[in-house]
């Protein structure tokens, strides 16, 4: 292919352009998906929430893609597609450690806060691998239809009267496409950002963290000592776990196929202090300062390259033009922590996919692509905003845990709200645009990154949980489960009328769900 003319062209291939291409075709555009590398390949962002497969879900119904709904849970991926390696993902559990010392027994629990977010494995998340399922979905796409051209490089890309230009080659050979309309998704500082001259605008905020990760074998199971023989909600490395420290923490996600993803975020100077970019070296210099971590990885050996990204967060001032979009993905990057690169990206793909559904080539199109524009980066703030507290508070775990709350109530609620076909309840990620929740977000988090006494760290506790309750379908507001939080359908029940909805109705959504516990 030389020339090719198409209505959208689709930049990218990990499983957000993939999605998008085939949303589009389904919606009887023609349509190319352009990927630079091939397939399968490392990728990182790999943790699924509830939030996040509900969206993947509605999705695959909306669009008519039924070989993408085993995916949304654990129990369907592993009946229908068990050659696809994934991690089985039940909450999110987080431990807080100090430098040079060892995780100690923990039987008050003051060093750590498990949020379930499933009653079983039936119907819990996961982790995508995303080597295995990036494959899976761009072979799909082009099953249905897609054009796909991999292994092609874009030398130039321009807006012009008849349409956007893209230029590059492939495999030697020239190749030239106009597109109606572009969509980038090749994530952070991406092709669009590159090609366009797009400017940067950094969060508000936000501290300058840098990463660095990997894959390994041979990761140790948690040692005894981070249940102190208790008896949690769930086994705690069936999630996404969070070893939390003062300036940074560090994932590890285990999927089924032995291979473990683990990786460090933390701040600039701890980062510069470990020097991120010497790779193995920084990760064995970090390791030394966490002991209790060093058991666990001291056996393992890295089956990638180790990444260091010298700047972690990310946001484009710009989002849209007349020809062209940036899905949530390639429009901004906070952070891993809270695994909300997901949600946001799918949230963006469905208005995407509405706009093109309702508005294209009518008057009304531009308008709302600013609308749609001006609301990623309305969560992208929001989503930096709360992260960007929970750094300031990582040497604070008792406020940390607090503020982490106001995302699980929130994500919680939103996700209910959508299963009772209520999605105006959550018409925002992280309800930044409610009234009440969104100002009481902003403040909370301005709040946390002031110095505090404890007093006052004592207050700001008090108030977040009070502003909890009204959205709190998930119990987070008990205290007699603090910090230990485990996912039961009686709280959905009895929080019905938070929601406008009857107990009949929650029993029908419980009964759809497979959500089968007291």
């Amino acid at each position: 292919m030389s020339k090719a003319h198409f209505q959208i062209a689709v930049i990218g291939s990990g499983f957000a352009g993939s999605l998008t291409a085939m949303m589009a075709h389904r919606l009887g555009f023609s349509t190319a998906l352009i990927e630079r590398g091939r397939h399968p390949r490392f990728a990182i962002g790999e943790s699924s929430t509830p939030l996040a497969n509900l969206l993947l879900e509605e999705i695959a119904l909306e669009y008519d893609l039924p070989f993408v709904r085993p995916l949304c849970k654990w129990g369907t991926w592993q009946k229908k597609l068990p050659q696809l390696a994934c991690g089985l993902k039940r909450g999110f559990t987080f431990y807080h450690h100090e430098w040079g010392r060892p995780f100690a027994p923990d039987p008050e629990r003051r060093r750590q806060l498990l949020v379930g977010a499933s009653p079983n494995g039936e119907i819990a998340d996961t982790h995508w691998y995303r080597p295995d399922f990036d494959h899976y979905l761009v072979e799909s796409a082009q099953k249905l239809g897609v054009t796909y051209l991999d292994e092609t490089e874009l030398s130039s890309i321009s807006d012009e009267p008849g349409g956007m230009r893209l230029a590059g080659k492939r495999h030697g050979q020239s190749v030239k496409i106009t597109a109606e309309f572009v969509i980038d998704a090749t994530g952070p500082r991406g092709c669009l950002f590159s090609a366009l001259g797009l400017p940067e605008k950094r969060f508000a905020a936000f501290p300058r963290t840098q990463g660095l990760f990997s894959h390994f074998r041979n990761v140790r199971p948690l040692p005894e000592d981070f249940t102190a023989g208790q008896t949690p909600p769930y086994p705690p490395e069936q999630a996404a776990v969070h070893h939390v420290f003062p300036g940074g923490w560090i994932w590890v996600l285990k999927f089924n196929n032995g291979i473990t993803s683990a990786g460090v975020a933390a701040s600039e100077r701890i980062a510069r202090g470990l020097d991120f970019k010497s790779g193995e070296a920084a990760w064995e210099r970090l390791l030394e300062q966490l002991p209790s971590l060093a058991e666990i990885f001291d056996e393992s050996e890295a089956v990638a390259p180790f990444v260091s990204t010298p700047m972690l967060a990310f946001r484009s001032r710009v989002v849209s033009g007349s020809r062209w979009t940036l899905l949530p993905s390639a429009a901004g990057f906070v952070d891993p922590l809270l695994s909300t690169g997901f949600p946001l990206t799918l949230l963006g793909i469905a208005r995407l996919g509405r706009l093109l559904r309702q508005h294209w080539q009518r008057p009304s199109f531009h308008s709302q692509l600013e609308a749609c524009s001006r609301l990623t980066l309305l969560e992208l703030d929001a989503a930096a905003r709360l992260v960007g507290a929970l750094y300031a508070t990582m040497d604070r775990f008792d406020l940390f845990k607090q503020l982490s709350l106001l995302y699980f109530a929130a994500a919680s609620f939103s996700e209910t709200a959508r299963r009772l076909r209520k999605p105006q309840l959550a018409d925002s990620f992280l309800l930044c645009r409610h009234p009440v929740f969104g100002r009481q977000l902003r403040n909370f988090c301005a709040a946390a990154r002031r110095p505090l006494s404890s007093r006052e760290a004592a207050q700001l506790n008090q108030d977040i949980r009070q502003a909890i309750e009204p959205y709190d379908v998930a119990g987070l507001t008990d205290n007699n489960r603090h910090p230990w939080y485990p996912a039961l359908s009686a709280d959905l029940s009895r929080n019905a009328p938070k929601l406008g909805a009857s107990e009949p109705e929650i029993a029908a959504l419980l009964r759809r769900c497979g959500f089968r516990n007291m």
